[in-house]
Formats: structure tokens, C-alpha cells, sequence
């Protein structure tokens, strides 16, 4: 039996057993890393020199490029590492840190998403009002309130998580230190006195059905004004702003909510690795594909900004 105040790391779990696997795995990371990077920071790039690109809609999607960006960041360098050294380790400090940035940026990404569906809201919705509901200082007000949160759940959790006696091991089923991984570790009553801290910070538990419900009602009211719109070319511009959006928000929740919120029963180490794999690493590398896919604009400010660098280049 261990007391956390003896653990000074705790041990990942491992992609592969052998390091030829090992080493297909550090690979095949890198290659989605390198994507997620050359992806996110292109948007960013696209949306800060392009001013065509500042509206509301680009502004919270430079947000979310930025945020995906920390989110990667925070897991696979670590993976990446474990899996080129063959080593399993990381220290307590950098776990508390890892979890930390990770639940800063998934609780931010969450609020910035739900903010993005209010976006699409009123401009398919109320587009007399657009300019008045989301004006300069009303999208900042948003976005720093996404990140606030984010910021304030992951303080709470994070010292909550490591300040509960472990008493079962150091070792994490999981690529990276999470919460449900830790709470695992510790002590029965801990993880009772965990449970009733979620549940007593119901502020935070309303705020997230508050934000689930009113993504589904934005986008029960979205598609009927759509479908009300007489133009196909109309029907198709307006689709083409949401369906990237809609994909996005229900990968992220239905992956994470899996992921916190299944039975025990089939909780398994390759379930788990698999879903936190869709909710921490997807997203951020296949976001910047899904918001560029469909939107016309976006795909010819990167167009002009590869042609740009490619013509300074020669």
C-alpha cells in the first residue's frame, strides 16, 4: 500500500508491447501531431492576416484552433516521448500539470463550442440582429468567459483529484493522467468524497446541462429556419456555416460523455485508451478539416495564404 505523499511519478500505460509496435506507434503520433499543428496554426494564420475573416463566426473559430493546439500539445509530446524512449514515467508534477491543462482546455473548448451554436443561432435565426447581439465587445466577453471556465473547473478538479490519498498503486490505465484513471487509485471513501464534490458543485453540473440543452434547442431552431429558407443556394450557404459545427459538437460529447460516464462494467484498458484517443486527439487534429471542407471562404483565404508563401519563397 502507497500514500500519495510517497508517489513521486506514475506510470502510463503502454501503446504496444514490443518496440518495433512502439515505434510504429511514436510514428504514426508525430504524423497526427505534425497535422493537428500545420492544421490549426494555418486557420489561425488564414483568419489573422485575412480581413475578410473578421466576423464573429472566424473569431471564436481562431479560439478553437488555439485551443485544440494547447489540447494536443498536452497529451501526445508525452506519448510521443514514452513510446520513442520505451518508457512509461511521468512525475507527479508533470501529472498534476498534464491533467490540469487538459481539463482547461476541454472545459473551454465545451463553452466556446456552446458559444459557437449561439453564433450560428442568430445569424440563421435573427440576422437583423446580428451586429447588435455580437459586436466586438460581446464576442471577447464570450470568449474570455469559455476560457474562465475552463480555467476555473480545471483549479477545482485538478487540486481535489491530488489532494485524495492514493493507496492503490502508481500505475494509470491510460496514455495520459486522467481523472477517472486517478480516482481509481485512491482510496474507496476518496472517491465517494470526489462523487460528492461533483455533485455539490451543481453551479458546474448546471452549467453543462444548461449548455447541452441549448445546443439541441439552437439547433432544432436552426434547421427550421433553414429548411424555411425558399433558395437551395440559400439552403446550402446556411448549412454549409452549421453541418461543420453540428460535427464537431457531437463528436466532442458524445466521445467525451462515453468517456466520464460509462458503467464500470465495460470499462476495459483498450476501451478506454480507444475513447480518450477520440475525445483528446481527434477532435483537434480533424477540426481544422471539418471547418474548411465546407466553407468557401475559409478555403480561399488558405489558398491565398499557401500561394503567398509559396510565391515569397520563389
Amino acid at each position: 500500500m502507497s500514500n500519495s505523499s510517497s508517489i513521486t511519478q506514475f506510470l502510463l500505460l503502454a501503446f504496444a508491447d514490443t518496440w518495433e509496435l512502439q515505434l510504429l506507434t511514436f510514428w504514426l503520433l508525430l504524423g497526427i501531431y505534425l497535422a493537428a499543428l500545420l492544421g490549426n496554426s494555418l486557420i489561425i494564420t488564414a483568419i489573422a492576416c485575412d480581413h475578410r475573416l473578421h466576423t464573429p463566426m472566424y473569431f471564436f473559430l481562431l479560439n478553437l484552433s488555439f485551443i485544440d493546439l494547447g489540447s494536443i500539445s498536452t497529451t501526445l509530446p508525452k506519448a510521443m516521448a514514452n513510446s520513442l524512449w520505451d518508457n512509461r514515467a511521468i512525475s507527479y508534477q508533470g501529472c498534476v500539470a498534464q491533467l490540469f491543462l487538459l481539463v482547461f482546455f476541454i472545459i473551454a473548448e465545451f463553452y466556446l463550442l456552446t458559444v459557437m451554436a449561439y453564433d450560428r443561432y442568430v445569424a440563421i435565426c435573427k440576422p437583423l440582429h446580428y451586429g447588435t447581439l455580437l459586436g466586438s465587445r460581446a464576442c471577447v466577453h464570450m470568449a474570455a468567459a469559455a476560457w474562465g471556465s475552463g480555467f476555473l473547473y480545471a483549479v477545482l478538479h485538478t487540486a481535489n483529484t491530488f489532494s485524495l490519498p492514493i493507496c492503490k498503486g502508481n500505475a494509470l490505465d491510460q496514455f495520459f493522467c486522467e481523472i477517472p484513471q486517478i480516482l481509481k487509485l485512491s482510496c474507496s471513501d476518496s472517491y465517494l468524497r470526489e462523487v460528492g464534490l461533483v455533485v455539490v458543485s451543481a453551479c458546474l453540473v448546471v452549467g453543462f446541462l444548461g449548455c447541452f440543452v441549448f445546443l439541441v434547442v439552437s439547433y432544432v431552431q436552426i434547421f427550421r429556419a433553414v429548411l424555411r429558407i425558399p433558395s437551395e443556394q440559400g439552403r446550402h450557404k446556411a448549412f454549409s456555416t452549421c453541418l461543420p459545427h453540428l460535427s464537431v459538437v457531437s463528436l466532442y460529447i458524445s466521445t467525451g460523455l462515453f468517456a466520464y460516464l460509462k458503467p464500470p462494467s465495460i470499462s476495459s484498458p483498450s476501451l478506454d485508451l480507444v475513447v480518450s484517443f477520440l475525445y483528446s486527439v481527434v477532435p483537434p487534429a480533424v477540426n481544422p478539416l471539418i471547418y474548411s471542407m465546407r466553407n468557401q471562404e475559409l478555403k480561399d483565404a488558405l489558398k491565398k495564404l499557401i500561394q503567398s508563401a509559396v510565391f515569397q519563397q520563389q
